[in-house]
């Protein structure tokens, strides 16, 4: 039988024809990686290039939502985690955290003197409540840093020094839990003018192009 199998296989071959025998062919295909992205709309930018370049080896996703700030990573993160393993989550909040709102109505505001969506105290116990959930993924888990901003961009109130005071809070966290660390704060810092958006905090099609590559090299770290 095995030997007509391949007297087949080989007739079929030279005549150009297309042949698939269940099991021959699937064991040698890769398995894909399984890649969740979590983050704010700086990550929804730059999650199709990350797929993109990653089609060949990984099913990259991300949340069908903006993933937002901590208060609202706390309530999604089961179902965004969902049931399916993932092999690696690469992660991240703090820009929503630092934005001003209004007190009364949580909207965003453009006053310096309304407080942050989460002061440095509620961002830190938000993301360790985050982390823990995420570790009990068993994923290989990859934290990134908040990227930089100019000073007080167009939109909601956000300080150009506030993104330093979030982003060290969360890696005492993060290096707590031997987590590594995607730096896209200071990858990004020597080239904002040319990759980001004047007064904004997000990017340029470049610029998203440019964290999607740092993140693909993160990724694959965990991968190797």
């Amino acid at each position: 039988m095995k030997t007509s199998r391949r007297v087949f296989i080989k007739q079929a071959g030279f005549f150009g024809l297309a042949v698939s025998v269940p099991g021959i062919f699937q064991s040698q295909s890769k398995k894909l990686l399984r890649v969740l992205i979590i983050g704010d709309s700086i990550s929804v930018g730059y999650t199709p290039h990350v797929k993109e370049m990653m089609k060949d080896e990984a099913y990259v996703e991300h949340p069908v939502e903006n993933c937002q700030g901590t208060k609202f990573g706390v309530q999604k993160i089961d179902k965004w985690i969902g049931t399916e393993p993932w092999d690696v989550i690469h992660f991240n909040f703090g820009l929503h955290d630092l934005k001003h709102v209004n007190p009364v109505t949580g909207i965003n505001s453009v006053k310096l003197e309304d407080p942050h969506q989460s002061d440095l105290k509620q961002y830190k116990e938000n993301l360790e409540v985050i982390v823990e959930k995420l570790k009990a993924s068993k994923a290989k888990l990859i934290w990134a840093t908040t990227t930089p901003y100019p000073d007080k961009p167009d939109g909601p109130m956000r300080i150009a020094t506030d993104v330093l005071d979030y982003n060290k809070v969360a890696l005492k966290i993060i290096r707590k839990n031997k987590i590594p660390v995607n730096d896209l704060y200071a990858f990004i810092l020597p080239d904002m003018a040319a990759l980001q958006l004047p007064k904004n905090v997000h990017f340029k099609k470049e610029g998203s192009e440019a964290l999607a590559k740092k993140v693909v090299e993160a990724i694959r770290k965990q991968e190797g």
